[in-house]
């Protein structure tokens, strides 16, 4: 007797478990079952098609040969049942049941199964204010939606909006609105910088940057208090600091997990609602699996149980299911957390722990940043990349990297070299510094970015100097009178001398002149040394130094990076 297989979920994990496990077993009785009437379509494009760089909505259910994935694709062509707008109600664990809902006749029904996988995803965050039900109020998770937001920009309907979270959606929302169709944006987020939790503060500030040279607001350490609106619709957004107009608001403050019909059926749920899973995938029923948004699963750096809603992560734990399913034996170890997102000039990308978050999970960590170009500066094609290591500092263990770049493809093969390093061992400072990466001067540098993130990190946790961030030094500088600090410029005379004329206080010294200038520079006060990247500033650190001069901290960034920032002096 053929075995039956139910699914709850079409989007990226339940399909990708149905068809695994048909190919696997064919002769498996495979259903599908979601509440929504499109399924199986790629929701981290959503975005691009509102931006209009995706100009058919069916572009993002279609496979690679351009076949819309609906219910009859997966019948004709997958030998799998699907049933739309079909609501799962309740599991009774003892009988093998699921109970439904159409939700269009009402019916109910139980239907059996001997396994069942949940892939019920997750739902947006939406904070629990007045006015979050007026019209033009959105998330942008699904196709519905995505198609209304498009036709009210294409309508002219839309000059203002206001975005409710600083994270990948809610970014990437704000630049399709504002690169494509021309309308305002505001990005109101509730911490204290945008793309919390997965980068540091200096490199938030040049993403922020970024959008606002792109006319787009960031108000951070802001909360949305309520939404004001006229005839139904939504025409002001009031934070505790300010009041945006806005003809439409999205949503973008996170996710929930949609656990709630496993915890109703007895199995075993994380604090913050994501059902909890071993690595082969089965909850605490061994009939059944779970993945994608609505998993808890572990974080291989912290070795805790953490939470990382992405299509790629579903996409990869829906084979490990469709395999298990037909009786294999697939792990899923779990995530160390890769991510990427483009804005307008620059794009972001990161693998692991920031340091803060390193640093809340009990690492003594500490990071480092530097400036260079991603490939040969002979090379006449190139563009200048920061990159920003995070490490322990008792162990010179690698905890994560995250950078910025205007070649996004440049800096993701930068992060994803150490994301299977992170993924399959607990690489070190050294690892990382002999990293083996693809040479050639159109592609990269012969002592490549991400060895010298890695030696300048091993300098510093050495003690051969002190690095501080763009933004650090440039906080010393406008404290300058209070902290007695003696700046030093290495960069050539020229760039120099030209700040040095508006501020006395400024110091050009190029790198060539350190050496014989040495009795100009102080040793009874601190040292702040800045160049264009870094670069400079150290090798002329390391003249102060063999002449006595060793109260000295560096930019490791210089002053590219604080351009970035939006930093000046």
């Amino acid at each position: 007797m053929s075995e039956k297989i139910l699914v709850v979920g079409g989007v990226a994990l339940g399909p990708k478990a149905a068809c695994r496990c048909k190919r696997l077993m064919p002769d498996a009785e495979v259903m599908l079952v979601d509440e929504n009437v499109f399924i199986s379509y790629g929701g981290c494009g959503i975005p691009y098609y509102v931006s209009g760089e995706i100009q058919n909505l069916d572009d993002l259910r279609s496979t690679p040969y351009h076949t819309v994935r609906d219910t009859e694709f997966f019948r004709d062509m997958k030998g799998i049942t699907v049933r739309t707008q079909t609501r799962a109600l309740a599991i009774d664990r003892a009988a093998k049941t699921l109970l439904v809902k159409d939700v269009v006749s009402g019916k109910e029904e139980k239907l059996p199964y001997d396994k069942l996988v949940l892939a019920t995803g997750a739902s947006p965050r939406v904070p629990p204010i007045e006015g979050k039900d007026l019209k033009n109020v959105l998330s942008l998770t699904r196709l519905e939606a995505a198609g209304a937001i498009r036709a009210a920009c294409q309508e002219g309907k839309v000059s203002e909006a206001v975005i409710v979270g600083g994270g990948f959606i809610g970014l990437e929302a704000a630049v399709a609105l504002a690169d494509m169709w021309g309308v305002k944006v505001s990005v109101v987020e509730m911490m204290d910088q945008i793309l919390p939790g997965v980068l540091s503060q200096p490199l938030s500030l040049m993403a922020a940057n970024d959008c606002l040279t792109h006319k787009v607001d960031v108000f951070t350490s802001e909360k949305v208090l309520r939404l004001e609106g006229e005839n139904g619709t939504v025409t002001k957004v009031v934070t505790d600091k300010r009041e945006i107009p806005a003809q439409l608001v999205i949503f973008a403050a996170g996710f929930i997990p949609n656990g709630q019909l496993a915890k109703d059926a007895g199995l075993e749920v994380a604090p913050f609602g994501a059902v909890v899973v071993d690595e082969h995938m089965r909850t605490t029923d061994p009939s059944i699996y779970a993945g994608g948004d609505c998993v808890a699963i572990k974080n291989i750096i912290t070795g805790k149980i953490g939470y990382l809603p992405l299509g790629s992560m579903a996409n990869r734990q829906g084979r490990t299911i469709g395999t298990n399913l037909a009786g294999g034996n697939a792990r899923f170890p779990g995530f160390v957390g890769t991510w990427a997102v483009k804005l307008f000039d620059l794009s972001f990308c990161g693998v692991g722990l920031t340091v803060d978050r390193a640093r809340k999970e009990g690492f003594d960590a500490m990071s480092v940043s530097v400036e260079q170009l991603d490939h040969a500066h002979f090379y006449p094609e190139k563009a200048m990349m920061s990159l920003e290591l995070v490490v322990d500092k008792a162990t010179s263990r690698v905890l994560g990297i995250q950078g910025a770049c205007a070649d996004p493809d440049s800096l993701k093969a930068r992060i994803d070299a150490v994301a299977a390093a992170l993924q399959y061992s607990k690489p070190t400072v050294e690892d990382i510094s002999n990293l083996e990466i693809a040479y050639a001067p159109p592609f990269a540098s012969a002592m490549d970015v991400v060895n010298v993130v890695a030696n300048v990190a091993d300098n510093a946790l050495s003690g051969r100097f002190t690095p501080v961030t763009a933004d650090q030094f440039m906080d010393l500088w406008k404290k300058r009178s209070e902290n007695h600090v003696f700046f030093i410029d290495a960069r050539p005379a020229a760039a120099g001398k030209a700040v040095q004329e508006k501020y006395p206080d400024w110091h050009a010294m190029p790198l060539e002149e350190i050496a014989a200038r040495i009795s100009e520079v102080p040793k009874d006060r601190p040292v702040a040394i800045i160049c264009n990247t870094g670069l400079r500033a150290y090798d002329s650190l390391l003249v102060l130094a063999r002449n006595g001069v060793t109260n000295v901290v560096n930019s490791t960034g210089g002053m590219q990076a604080a351009i970035k920032m939006g930093l000046s002096l």
